[in-house]
């Protein structure tokens, strides 16, 4: 990182929380994007927040200088929005900083931190997430060439692995779980609720094992259509639930709506209709669509998103192989992302550097010239040329040593060589006096540490 800044993630996910924790940071009730709120009370240069069915997560590049205080700021807030004592909560979280940051996030794109590794979707999400950064203006130079790095890091496992071969998805998952449930899907009926990409996705899944007849409840009654129409199905509005349930063996629910979608009294007031056949419902959203009261009505079996772990872990076996290799592409590219970030350590140098050169040469020139004043403008312009040819030659040796020596731990000590040797970091009178003039009492100093 540049020597006063940091990356820093703090998240958690499906490995660290259950889903009853993750559904209280997932701000889908609130009309203010978390980032805005964000903006407001905590100190950071660049932020960027991650918000899918499986995670939470909060990258931020932070002044070192206001660490602490950014630290204070951001567990406030948590505690503000869960309305719970980071006490409780920070066994939940997980910290990183700078390549590990970096390295996470990569593997985040690529699917290889999914609960079904090699997970497709989450590219598309990681993509929807940076675009609210750029919407909300939190996301700047070291995050922007993060996340155009993410996805060429993604790209080339996708490329270069068979980790995205096959049907993997949460939705895929669910569809597994759902046919070791009940053995044979054929002659059964599925109930949609929430007309989504994860919706599309269950009807494919569905379709394909042979499904009878496909159900699809959505809040807005025209995308119900559009999605029965295109899988010859039925479509229903939420208001007409309670026929849908009636009908249906098996229950798919992903709305993303802030509070229960399908409740007990629901599911209850169709048992009788149903002649207490069984009923499964899968809830794979966050927040949860159903109740988990629901659990205790007769005949019906409640899944959430964190039961399908089993089913993913079958996937998993058939896919270490693949992750292994994508794993080596990740470290490539975090090298290569580390080299980057320590090239931004020579800016200020090489640009103090070639300020002072300048502002020495044209000092030089100026006094030259006063001498030669028979001299006609031809031949001030090739003394001009002259005197700038020279400072870029010499420019080249110290600028070349620092960026050779980038990649090596003697980086940092090449740079202070030279802005030692320079004297970059020597204060004119010309800088006391404009600093005492704005109320300081010395100007502040480009310091390598």
């Amino acid at each position: 990182m540049p020597t006063e800044y940091e990356i820093i993630l703090i998240g958690l996910n499906h490995k660290t929380a259950p889903v009853e924790v993750r559904e209280r940071l997932a701000f889908k009730d609130s009309k203010i994007h978390p980032l805005k709120l964000l903006k407001e009370s905590i100190p950071f240069k660049e932020a960027y927040f991650l918000s899918t069915c499986n995670r939470v997560e909060f990258y931020f590049v932070i002044s070192q200088e206001r660490k602490e205080e950014f630290i204070r700021e951001f567990v406030k807030f948590i505690e503000e929005v869960t309305k719970t004592s980071w006490k409780e909560l920070k066994k939940h979280f997980y910290f990183m900083e700078n390549e590990d940051a970096v390295k996470h996030i990569f593997e985040v794109a690529c699917g290889l931190d999914s609960m079904v590794i090699g997970e497709p979707q989450i590219l598309g999400q990681v993509k929807d997430a940076y675009r609210q950064a750029l919407e909300n203006r939190t996301s700047g130079l070291v995050l922007n060439k993060l996340l155009h790095r993410c996805f060429f890091v993604a790209k080339r496992v996708r490329t270069e692995t068979g980790i995205g071969g096959g049907a993997v998805s949460i939705s895929y998952a669910a569809y597994g779980l759902a046919k070791k449930i009940l053995g044979s899907l054929r002659g059964r009926t599925i109930l949609l609720v929430g007309a989504g990409e994860m919706a599309e996705l269950a009807c494919m899944h569905f379709i394909s094992a042979g499904i009878d007849k496909v159900l699809i409840a959505n809040r807005t009654l025209s995308r119900a259509i559009e999605l029965a129409e295109r899988f010859k199905g039925e479509a229903y509005s939420l208001e007409e639930l309670p026929t849908a349930l009636t009908k249906a063996d098996v229950v798919i629910s992903s709305t993303g709506a802030p509070g229960f979608v399908i409740t007990k009294k629901l599911v209850a007031s169709v048992l009788k209709p149903r002649k207490f056949r069984p009923l499964f419902i899968i809830d794979i959203a966050v927040p949860r669509d159903v109740e988990p009261e629901v659990n205790k009505l007769e005949n019906v079996y409640l899944y959430d998103i964190d039961d399908l772990k089993e089913v993913v872990e079958e996937n998993l076996k058939e896919r270490q192989k693949e992750a292994l290799r994508a794993k080596v592409i990740v470290e490539e590219e975090v090298l290569k992302f580390r080299h980057w970030l320590k090239e931004l350590d020579l800016h200020p140098t090489i640009r103090a550097l070639s300020e002072k050169m300048e502002d020495l040469r044209q000092k030089e020139l100026a006094k030259t010239l006063k001498r030669l004043k028979h001299l006609d403008e031809k031949d001030r312009e090739a003394l001009e040329v002259l005197t700038k040819s020279l400072v870029q030659k010499i420019l080249f040796y110290p600028i070349n040593y620092m960026k050779t020596n980038t990649q090596h731990e003697k980086g940092r000590q090449a740079i202070n060589i030279v802005r030692e040797m320079f004297k970059l970091d020597e204060i004119t009178e010309e800088e006391v006096s404009l600093a005492e003039s704005q109320g300081e009492k010395k100007p502040k100093l480009y310091v390598i540490k």
